[in-house]
């Protein structure tokens, strides 16, 4: 839990406050929003760059916060409440920054094109550092709307487990502003829809799942029957329960609305039954699922899981705890589920890893993080330098392939990526088990070092490509030849044949 929480200093920007704990993070980025006139300081770097995404970090938040109302005596236990506070705050701080007035939203900072191919430390980040609006005209229902959700569920932690009233208020009326502008801007669309440009980062494919999601959300902090009244109508009217299994993730909430409709509107059977099915279907492999599980144990949903394999793994493991509390008919097989996916991600699994830097000395060595690396190389990052400089203490990394295999490699950003939303659900899978007072991780036993590994060669595209041109090409060749052989021999023939002379 500690070092989960360190992790989310070592990713904050702007101006940092005396107690931080991350040695080699520096103030950074300080002229954010000025070629708005806004103030974006601050906030968090979303994964090893330097870019700054409102969606991302919103489901993060949200996540961190729904597990930490959950489970939060595993806070107290682990003395991290207040580490908590700041973190969250830290968050929510700077997307109350990001919506300056209630028709206007911050989705992203920084250049995508110009901050990839920058590999170094926070003390030379390029700029300009642009950033982008979503408004009454220019719309993006999806960012505002989860962020709306995020606002709304740190209210409800601070109002009922941080004690803070005060801040409680400040978060839900931004939450309420913040929904209201997500609900009506017409026509509704996903932000990306408004600003293509950012359409390679954090498109997602709808904004149904995200406004359900936000009203119910809305519910809880506030108590106002007509957002659990307008979930229940949406659900309805985007027809949520008939979506093709999926997961949930910061692009898709409908599991999560799935769940959360069942704890806050229990008479109405639509939600709990609709997350019985998904995560029935899911935990079972059952028809429609896309997820099966490795040799090792571990959650693959195909389509989901080919990058960052551990994400899908964590969401599901989490959604299925907080449903295996209201339900006592699944709260074995449930909990059984989540409890081999926490274990795998913590070392049970054929590299003996656990899957969280700065643990362990089979932890991972080479997340891809610019500032941890401590390169300035952007040709050679596995190379320059050889060894991480710095431990990236807490981050969750992509994780294993199908083969349970992992190579822990710089580059490899498919199994070493590091992102705030990868620790999001771990936070709330950790307090879970300090809440349930589980048995030691499984890293904890093990002494023998990481096995290893190494990929089996593999031609470049290019050069199959070439190769089969090649060989049609010569086969081609050969056919005409055997082609023209044959004709001039039977030309032959024909003309010896024909012109005997015969004698009479």
């Amino acid at each position: 839990m500690n070092v989960s929480l360190w992790f989310y200093e070592a990713q904050r920007s702007g101006k940092l406050p005396d107690n931080n704990r991350v040695p080699w993070r520096s103030d950074s980025a300080l002229g954010d929003g000025s070629d708005n006139n806004v103030n974006l300081v601050g906030g968090y770097y979303d994964a090893g760059d330097y870019l700054k995404f409102t969606l991302p970090l919103s489901y993060s938040l949200n996540i961190i916060t729904w597990g930490a109302i959950s489970w939060f005596d595993g806070y107290v236990k682990s003395n991290q409440a207040e580490y908590l506070r700041s973190m969250l705050r830290w968050g929510t701080d700077w997307l109350i920054q990001a919506h300056p007035d209630a028709n206007t939203f911050y989705v992203q900072v920084g250049d995508g094109d110009l901050d990839n191919n920058y590999w170094g430390p926070d003390t030379g980040i390029p700029n300009p550092r642009p950033s982008y609006q979503v408004n009454k005209t220019t719309i993006g229902t999806d960012a505002v709307a989860i962020s709306a959700a995020a606002l709304a569920s740190a209210s409800y932690l601070f109002r009922n487990n941080l004690n803070d009233t005060n801040y409680a208020d400040v978060l839900l009326n931004n939450a309420a502003s913040l929904f209201n502008l997500a609900d009506t801007a017409q026509p509704r669309q996903i932000y990306t829809a408004s600003l293509p440009a950012l359409a390679g980062y954090y498109a997602t494919n709808n904004y149904t799942s995200q406004l359900t999601f936000a009203a119910l959300w809305m519910y809880k902090a506030s108590g106002n029957e007509s957002y659990r009244t307008m979930a229940s109508n949406y659900f309805d009217q985007f027809n949520l329960a008939a979506q093709p299994v999926g997961i949930m993730d910061w692009s898709d909430q409908t599991n999560g609305v799935f769940v959360l409709g069942a704890e806050l509107d229990p008479t109405n059977s639509k939600y709990a039954t609709a997350a019985k099915n998904v995560l029935d279907t899911i935990i079972n492999s059952g028809k429609g699922s896309p997820c099966t599980f490795t040799n090792g144990g571990l959650l693959w949903c195909d389509g989901f899981s080919n990058a960052n394999s551990l994400v899908p793994a964590q969401d599901t493991a989490f959604l299925a705890l907080l449903y295996s509390k209201l339900d006592s008919s699944k709260s074995a097989s449930y909990t059984e589920f989540a409890t081999h996916q926490i274990e795998y991600m913590l070392g049970n699994n054929y590299m003996l890893t656990p899957y969280v830097c700065g643990i362990h000395m089979n932890s991972p060595i080479n997340p891809h993080h610019a500032g941890a690396s401590g390169g300035t190389d952007i040709n050679n990052i596995n190379s320059s330098p050889a060894t991480e400089k710095y431990v990236l203490y807490g981050a969750v990394v992509g994780g294993p392939d199908k083969e349970d295999k992992f190579y822990d490699v710089r580059n490899d950003y498919d199994q070493t990526e590091v992102a705030l939303d990868y620790n999001a659900p771990f936070q709330g899978l950790v307090a879970y088990q300090l809440s349930a007072n589980a048995a030691d991780p499984p890293y904890v036993s093990i002494t023998q070092p990481r096995p290893v590994v190494s990929r089996s060669s593999k031609m470049a595209g290019w050069l199959i490509a070439v190769i089969v041109i090649v060989v049609l090409f010569v086969l081609a060749i050969t056919g005409y030849i055997c082609w023209w052989k044959r004709d001039r021999i039977f030309n032959k023939s024909r003309r010896g044949g024909y012109g005997k002379t015969v004698s009479a």
